[in-house]
């Protein structure tokens, strides 16, 4: 009986322990982004989409970086198990050292643990246990190397098979929980326009839409604007502007464009804050630097939201508005809101991450690097001037998305590998006082999606001068496009590292060829604008149309086209089709002009900069009469040499020759029979010819005229009137200069042929 008794209570006091609830792990989740003080870790965002998160860099060159730290509250005191999401970031290379070593500390105890030795791709390294005592810690990001170490987040528990899940996607579930997000993002809007992506291209949309009267967000996912051009990769700006059809598109760029003399240069030439000052200081603009959009929300083919994440605080919002601008480069809201795009997988351009180096009085060592690219100085050209340019470039056939971070990586084990070599290599014993004083851990990538509009614009338009009614933005730049150099290709082939251009100068470098606005909006989703190196061109196109000023031109005509699209309640589509005369009046207004709403009046604000009218160096030869015969396509023979400082001339340049021999004929074919005047360009000079001799080969026979060069011409533009002559249709005429007896330099620019009614 009592054995029985003894039973019954064993049973209820299992039953009541069964029954008891019992302690649940405590966890905490610290963003490695979110540290109070990141002391010399940087921010960086830029594979988000590959790994899932931003994430802290010790990027030091070879010096440790000063700790990152902040103060976190446990949930309870006990005895937590640590883990950090890092990686060996060369071991992807089965490359040997672990460059990027740090240390995690609470309250000034290191772990048993050195992260960043493990691991090729991302995952929670297991650093131990740490006992907590007072809810309030002090956590510390402690680099050993300053090459590059790497932290994503830290994670503590006290279940010791709670291991986080090692998911890639973006703010997953797991993380809003520990983090105390709530599922909804915060609001934002509605606006006129979203633009996304705060580069050249996207600071000109944004403010030219602004001063048009929309309401504008301006996203941006670095904590700078400028894109290639800010101090973060520091490519100086290129591309002429306040050209061609319309000469005042540009002025917006000209109010926020750099001025730096080398690329890349100095931090302060590339005026980050010049930039941010001129965006604030638009009404209508509403600014987000660090937010990194990563969805999109659609309605049949329009899009409805763009989702962003806050890449310091993991905050997510929402972003509403009628109409969106893809300025990322990469064409990252149109590929997630399924527009049309191209893509050249293997053989397009690739990504650079540019350097320079110092040289001092007393001598500085250089920690060797057996993980870096094993290179002599025969391996890569020296960076002269101490400049690593821009054609440190690789990534040719990797994919232009998925494998940055790899490409990335690549780029700083070569320059890493380069001064390996200048320091401690072949080139030592030149290279003693040398010091490595910048690596843009950004890559300034030229190409990867390109978004397809009602136009895609090829080479062969570019180089035939097809033109296209809703011709804009004048490109300027050759079609330069970068393949690897072959010379340095010969330890990496299957993973190049510098680069060479191969251009065509097609291309009108003065007046521009005009980009056509169709090129400017998608083709299958309503109201997706895109400006940048993300529009409808041809991989050969984009050579011309990717530099900064001509991406920032863009901005502005996309711009200026979404407020016609909100006063119209109509697409982009709609603006050529049913609007382009009221957007030739928008281009032609000055950069300074703006209205309050999209229905109020244009003015220009008191104080505002408004910038004169420019000088050409080189002539319109489309507003000249009858035909215009550049030397560029005379027939040349002896020696002949180019100039520009003779202004204005006809095409690119003029040409000028002393030499006996030297002879230019410009060819005249006219369409129809008769009699045309003849005049031939050239600029006044004190050391000119003074008795050039000019032949005309006509129906009428030959003449020969002695031109005074040292005398200003004197008719408009800097012709000089040759007569009246007639010609045939159908036989070729010709006007020649000889520099022979000439009684010094002769100049030759260009043939005018005018019709004689």
């Amino acid at each position: 009986m009592q054995s029985n008794r003894l039973k019954l209570w064993l049973l209820c006091l299992v039953a009541l322990f069964a029954a008891a609830p019992l302690h649940a792990a405590d966890h905490l989740l610290v963003e490695a982004e979110s540290f109070e003080k990141p002391g010399g870790w940087c921010l960086d965002t830029q594979f988000i989409e590959i790994m899932g998160s931003p994430y802290m860099l010790a990027h030091g060159m070879g010096r440790p970086v000063d700790d990152a730290t902040t103060t976190v509250t446990f949930p309870a005191p006990g005895t937590y198990h640590m883990y950090v999401r890092t990686k060996d970031w060369v071991a992807r290379w089965k490359a040997p050292g672990a460059p990027g070593k740090f240390q995690v500390l609470v309250n000034g105890k290191p772990s048993d643990t050195t992260f960043g030795t493990e691991g090729a791709d991302w995952f929670w390294q297991d650093g131990g246990k740490f006992t907590i005592t007072d809810k309030s810690a002090v956590i510390t990001l402690h680099d050993l190397t300053g090459f590059d170490g790497r932290a994503d987040a830290i994670y503590f528990t006290t279940d010791d098979n709670d291991a986080p899940p090692n998911e890639g996607t973006i703010l997953p579930a797991w993380r809003k929980k520990l983090l105390g997000l709530s599922d909804a993002p915060i609001e934002e809007g509605p606006f006129d326009l979203v633009v996304v992506g705060g580069g050249y291209s996207g600071m000109g949309a944004a403010i030219s839409a602004a001063r048009m009267g929309c309401k504008v967000a301006l996203i941006q996912d670095r904590p700078v604007l400028g894109g290639n051009g800010s101090s973060e990769v520091r490519v100086w700006a290129q591309g002429l502007i306040r050209r061609g059809k319309y000469p005042t598109i540009g002025e917006i760029v000209e109010e926020f464009a750099d001025s730096a003399k080398k690329s890349p240069g100095t931090y302060e030439e590339f005026e980050d804050a010049k930039k941010e000052a001129v965006v604030r200081a638009e009404k209508n603009i509403k600014l987000f630097l660090n937010h990194h959009a990563y969805k999109v929300e659609k309605k049949g083919n329009r899009i409805t939201a763009v989702i962003a994440l806050a890449t310091d605080s993991s905050a997510v919002r929402r972003f509403t508005g009628k109409l969106f601008a893809d300025t990322t480069g990469h064409g990252t809201i149109g590929g997630l809101a399924g527009a049309d795009f191209d893509m050249t997988e293997k053989g397009h351009m690739g990504m650079s991450n540019m350097w320079y180096w110092s040289e001092h009085d007393e001598e500085h060592a250089f920690p060797k690097t057996p993980w870096a690219l094993d290179l002599n100085m025969a391996d890569f050209p020296y960076p002269q001037n101490h400049h690593g340019q821009w054609f440190w470039e690789g990534g040719f056939d990797r994919d232009p998305l998925t494998d940055l971070e790899y490409v990335r990586d690549w780029n700083l084990r070569a320059v890493y590998g380069a001064f390996n070599a200048m320091k401690n290599g072949d080139g030592a014993d030149k290279h003693k006082t040398a010091t490595l004083d910048w690596i843009a851990y950004i890559g300034g990538p030229r190409e990867s999606r390109r978004l397809l509009g009602d136009v895609i614009l090829t080479e062969d338009d570019i180089i035939s001068k097809r033109e296209f009614p809703d011709g804009c933005v004048p490109s300027t730049w050759s079609i330069d496009l970068h393949c690897p150099k072959q010379q340095y290709a010969k330890k990496y082939p299957d993973d190049p590292f510098i680069s060479i251009a191969k251009m065509n100068h097609a291309v009108d470098r003065n007046y521009g060829y005009p980009i056509p606005y169709r090129c400017f909006y998608s083709r299958n989703i309503d109201n997706l604008f895109m400006a940048g190196r993300d529009i409808s061109v041809t991989h050969e196109a984009l050579g011309t149309t990717r530099v900064m000023k001509t991406c920032g031109m863009m901005g502005e005509v996309v711009g200026k086209a979404a407020s016609l699209c909100v006063l119209h309640d109509c697409t982009p589509r709609d603006v050529y089709h049913s609007y382009w005369t009221e957007l030739d009046k928008l281009l032609n207004l000055k950069g300074a002009a703006r209205r309050d709403t999209v229905e109020g009046p244009i003015y220009i604000p008191e104080g505002a900069p408004v910038l004169p009218d420019v000088v050409r160096d080189s002539l319109d030869t489309s507003k000249l009469a009858g035909t215009v015969i550049d030397d560029a396509a005379a027939t040349k023979t002896g020696k002949w040499g180019s100039g520009t400082g003779l202004k204005p001339y006809v095409g690119s340049a003029y040409l000028y020759s002393s030499d006996p021999e030297a002879s230019i004929r410009f060819d005249i074919k006219v369409p129809t029979s008769g009699k045309y005047e003849v005049r031939y360009k050239y600029s006044e000079h004190e050391n000119r010819a003074t008795k050039a001799p000019v032949t005309v080969q006509s129906a009428d026979g030959s003449k020969t005229t002695l031109i005074d060069e040292t005398q200003k011409p004197p008719l408009d533009k800097g012709f000089i009137s040759l007569g009246t002559y007639a010609f045939e249709a159908g036989k070729v005429g010709a006007v020649t200069a000889t520099a022979k007896d000439a009684g010094g330099t002769i100049h030759a620019d260009a043939v005018q042929i005018i019709p004689v009614k």
